[in-house]
């Protein structure tokens, strides 16, 4: 089995543009081969929000290169616009996935329907790192509504596969190296055993209620890491719970990260910089 590593959490928050309060439970600024493949875990939320009439509440077009980002909503609505032309609007229970690749523009607000509306929003961004050889692949946004992902069944819950496999249940996602993205609900007092793959680097977000593993709890808003080695890990759950299970096989090369931008060398970001200033990323359409 899988050993605990320690229980990462941050007490401090802060505003993406203006409709997204995220507390940042990760980063590319920290030790990067510990959470590899993974670069940035935002939790946003749980806020709620008054109903506005005006512009919608988000953060406006803004560059990205060399990694993936994958946006799950728990509550409210959220649109995109890049500038390969891809968009949508997903709500609860979807996912975008949108590769960034060789440069991608891109915007992300609160739908319309729900800036009006207003409610309770809760949201996960997870930035997945692209390995040397696909840092400069093409943009693409992959839009994962709620008929896609399958659900698994187990004694104290359920899994829907985002990406990866969960016993014979295969996620929708594609993705370029070995990732598992379980979005799980526990019953109260479950005692379930997960099968993280050995090899792999694995973590467990709570999102919603407490666990406790081996003695340890973990709760809201709190993310639990795990050896590599080893395979599959028991959780047992305090109360209702949400939690998001993500396991990925580790990159192991250098990563130099900048504001938007995740290479593998300071040369390649100069020129993310450049490329970008230049035009060469596009324009998300009008």
């Amino acid at each position: 089995m899988k050993t605990l590593i320690d229980t990462i959490r941050n007490e401090h928050g802060h505003w993406v543009g203006d409709g997204f309060p995220v507390r940042s439970l990760f980063s590319y600024h920290g030790d990067t081969k510990a959470v590899s493949p993974f670069l940035l875990f935002d939790y946003a939320g749980p806020w709620n929000f008054e109903p506005s009439e005006g512009q919608p509440r988000g953060v406006g077009q803004h560059p990205h290169r060399g990694f993936e980002t994958v946006t799950i909503v728990y509550d409210g609505e959220v649109s995109h616009r890049d500038s390969t032309g891809g968009g949508g609007t997903i709500g609860t229970g979807e996912v975008q996935w949108m590769t960034a690749g060789a440069g991608i523009i891109h915007e992300e607000y609160h739908s319309p329907g729900y800036s009006k509306t207003g409610g309770p929003f809760r949201m996960v961004q997870l930035w997945v790192n692209l390995p040397a050889k696909d840092k400069m692949t093409p943009a693409r946004y992959q839009a994962i509504t709620r008929d896609m992902i399958p659900t698994a069944t187990f004694d104290g819950g359920t899994a829907r596969i985002i990406a990866g496999q969960f016993g014979d249940t295969k996620g929708p996602a594609s993705t370029f190296t070995p990732v598992n993205l379980w979005d799980l609900r526990l019953d109260a007092d479950a005692e379930v055993t997960l099968p993280l793959p050995e090899g792999h680097t694995s973590m467990i977000a709570v999102l919603a209620g407490h666990i406790t593993i081996g003695g340890t709890g973990v709760g809201e808003a709190e993310i639990a890491r795990f050896s590599t080695e080893g395979e599959g890990v028991t959780i047992k759950a305090d109360g209702n719970a949400i939690v998001l299970v993500l396991t990925g096989e580790p990159i192991d090369e250098p990563v130099v990260g900048h504001g938007p931008f995740v290479m593998n060398s300071h040369d390649e970001i100069r020129q993310a910089f450049a490329d970008f200033d230049s035009g060469r990323f596009g324009a998300v359409p009008a």
